[in-house]
């Protein structure tokens, strides 16, 4: 949200290059623990988007498009 948004931005490049330690005590730089982050959200949305599916339930708009409405612009 905005709150991330405002954290993130005030970020400077040498805190992002700072090493940090994930949860296993893996030392890693602290943009690629955000991006880590990032990888990790769109794999479990793709999970559930795809539970969703296969149970024939209607998935929520994806970035303000249906699944619908993006397999229409795609072809």
């Amino acid at each position: 949200g905005l709150e991330s948004q405002a954290i993130f931005g005030m970020l400077t490049d040498a805190d992002l290059e700072r090493k940090c330690l994930t949860p296993a005590g893996t030392p890693i730089t602290t943009w690629k623990w955000l991006r880590a982050m990032v990888e990790h959200e769109a794999h479990h949305r793709g999970q559930i988007y795809l539970m969703l599916g296969l149970l024939n339930v209607p998935t929520p708009p994806l970035y303000g498009m249906t699944s619908e409405e993006v397999q229409a612009r795609s072809a």
